[in-house]
């Protein structure tokens, strides 16, 4: 494997497969995922004080969101073992997306999500096929629903971080942005954190990167995680100096994604922020909605909340001295807006109230 080998393969991230979880690349399961956009966002960057903003667009992939990632490694070393079904709660987008897979890899998919995810995600998930138990609660009461089904129908997991391949997928964010950028890192990459898998991937990423020598191995690469200001436990237990969070009580924010009263690999995500001189910080829903606005009028991105987050951050990042003017930063926006229309709604009716 060489960067000129990689330069010649098809567009996705299995381009990168001798780092990734296959025996044989016939066995892939894949539905074109990955290799997404990295988009110079100019006018963005003016609006931030930032010379040279990038996004990472990755609502262009199947299903809409970087989910796919996950979704195709984890399905494809399941298929490849015979693994028959699995099961998963979902705060909406991860639902949908290992139902696709499944339906691509004959694989039964049981999905465990709130009754308040968007609509459009249980109903994607109903249309690949899948299972599907609405929760009266979050996507921690959702885990532990998937967990008594495990336990009985003896279904295999694939819960974040009860098994190593998801992470697997995540991390070909790090690996596409390196060679989009000239296998060179960036100074910071913000990123919006619910169980904060993508952040652990990509530090992966970035030190296996340099393990090989692909990248250079100074300057690390600064490691930002934003969270909304209803359910942010990595930002009090970063601000804390703890080393895993406390559950959020009342979680409750427009960012589905975001709503995580616990991440299960809190400890891995503020290792990685607090190693690589990060910080965590939390905006509130009326900055996210704005974000939103201005991403989709100032830079021509369909900004899911989780993604727009990133950019609201960005003037707390500035203001606190943790961001300079010439740093060369990504922003990962991990959906499509148009998966979620009420924030869409939202985000027109706040804009309206503004003017």
């Amino acid at each position: 494997m060489s960067k000129d080998i990689v330069a010649t393969r098809p567009a996705s991230m299995w381009r990168y497969r001798e780092l990734l979880p296959v025996e044989e690349a016939d066995h892939t399961v894949t539905l074109g995922e990955g290799l997404t956009p990295l988009l110079p966002a100019p006018r963005l960057g003016a609006l931030s004080g930032l010379l040279d903003l990038w996004i990472k667009d990755d609502g262009l992939n199947p299903t809409g969101t970087f989910k796919a990632r996950g979704a195709a490694a984890g399905m494809t070393a399941a298929a490849e073992r015979g693994v028959k079904e699995v099961a998963l709660p979902t705060a909406g987008n991860a639902g949908g997306a290992w139902a696709a897979y499944g339906a691509a890899a004959g694989v039964r998919v049981h999905v465990a999500m709130p009754s308040d995810a968007p609509e459009v995600n249980r109903l994607e998930c109903l249309a690949y096929g899948a299972e599907v138990t609405l929760v009266d609660g979050l996507i921690s009461d959702a885990g532990r629903l998937v967990a008594e089904g495990v336990e009985r129908h003896g279904w295999f997991d694939v819960s974040t971080l009860r098994e190593p391949y998801r992470i697997e997928g995540k991390k070909t964010l790090g690996l596409e942005i390196a060679e989009q950028l000239g296998w060179q890192a960036p100074d910071a990459i913000v990123y919006p954190a619910g169980g904060g898998v993508g952040i652990i991937g990509i530090r992966r990423a970035l030190e296996q990167l340099r393990e090989i020598r692909w990248i250079p191995p100074e300057p690390a690469t600064r490691l930002f995680v934003v969270q909304a200001e209803g359910c942010a436990p990595l930002v009090e237990a970063f601000r804390r100096g703890r080393d895993e969070c406390e559950p959020w009580a009342g979680a409750r924010t427009i960012a589905h994604g975001l709503r995580v009263p616990k991440p299960l690999g809190d400890f891995l995500v503020l290792r990685a922020v607090r190693e690589t001189g990060g910080t965590a910080v939390a905006v509130s829903d009326r900055a996210i909605l704005s974000a939103m606005t201005q991403m989709a009028r100032e830079g021509g991105i369909s900004a899911c909340p989780e993604g727009a987050a990133t950019f609201a951050a960005l003037q707390t990042l500035r203001d606190g001295g943790h961001l300079r003017p010439a740093d060369r930063v990504v922003l990962v926006n991990t959906g499509t807006g148009l998966k979620d229309q009420g924030a869409l709604r939202a985000a027109a009716r706040s804009e309206s109230a503004d003017l």
